[in-house]
């Protein structure tokens, strides 16, 4: 395995700008992009499941992201699109990629959501939505995120739908990739409630085969992403390499 730390994913080079990227010992790969949690306040790119991702053959690209206060919507959007042009330019100097799929956990899940269904983001980086892979959301808020709603000055359990929204921009005119919709069953206050109107309302324009969803039994928000199992691996790293392997070839 080889890791590289902070790599600086735009031109501006602002300290959030930048991305850790672990490879694999082959030169033909899947790549997965992910974004951490923290409630785009706080959080950190370093988790220690990406090793094991990286020894079943699957190459990882981990990203920054500004965060409030200096941030504002759509910043931090703007940011995870640019993450993952990074990776789509850069990566194919290190191999051959099979496969890119884009995930994240809580508030790094609502930017996955965002990144799969308001298709601007992606294609202001040249990339079409729906050439990626697959999309993992883990936790994520897909009704206006609660820190947007306080950047507008409203009471943070309000639930909007609009621009800011994930669900708002679901429709039947696309043929969205594979998706996996994860969520514990003691999650943060709404966010399972909010989750199962995000698969209903896929379901409701069509998209049925290509939605994965799960529920975490006997957990709290997150709580499996740095679990174990009783072998001594990551529960997560497990969850996410499940999924990849249906949609990938040459993965182990």
């Amino acid at each position: 395995m080889k890791k590289i730390e902070n790599i600086y994913y735009t031109a501006m080079k602002h300290p959030r700008h930048v991305l850790d990227l672990y490879l694999p010992d082959t030169d033909t790969f899947p790549v997965f992009v992910y974004f951490h949690g923290g409630g785009i306040v706080g959080g950190d790119k370093q988790y220690d499941f990406f090793n094991e991702l990286v020894e079943k053959g699957i190459a990882v690209v981990s990203a920054h992201y500004r965060l409030y206060p200096e941030a504002a919507f759509p910043d931090f959007i703007k940011d995870a699109a640019a993450a993952v042009g990074w990776a789509h330019r850069e990566l194919p100097q290190y191999g051959t990629v099979t496969g890119m799929y884009i995930g994240g956990s809580s508030a790094g899940g609502y930017l996955t959501q965002m990144l799969c269904f308001d298709h601007k983001y992606l294609t202001m980086q040249g990339i079409d939505p729906d050439s990626i892979s697959g999309y993992i959301m883990d936790a994520g808020q897909p009704t206006v995120h609660f820190n947007v709603l306080k950047e507008r000055g409203l009471d943070t359990r309000r639930v909007l739908i609009d621009e800011a929204a994930p669900i708002y921009h679901v429709t039947d005119t696309r043929n969205y990739p594979p998706m996996y919709i994860i969520v514990a069953e003691h999650d943060m206050e709404n966010r399972y409630e909010q989750n199962v109107l995000l698969v209903s309302t896929l379901k409701h324009f069509g998209h049925v085969d290509n939605v994965t969803f799960q529920v975490m039994e006997n957990c709290g928000h997150c709580g499996y992403v740095r679990a174990y199992n009783e072998d001594g691996k990551s529960v997560f790293a497990n969850m996410i390499y499940t999924f990849m392997k249906q949609y990938t070839k040459g993965i182990e």
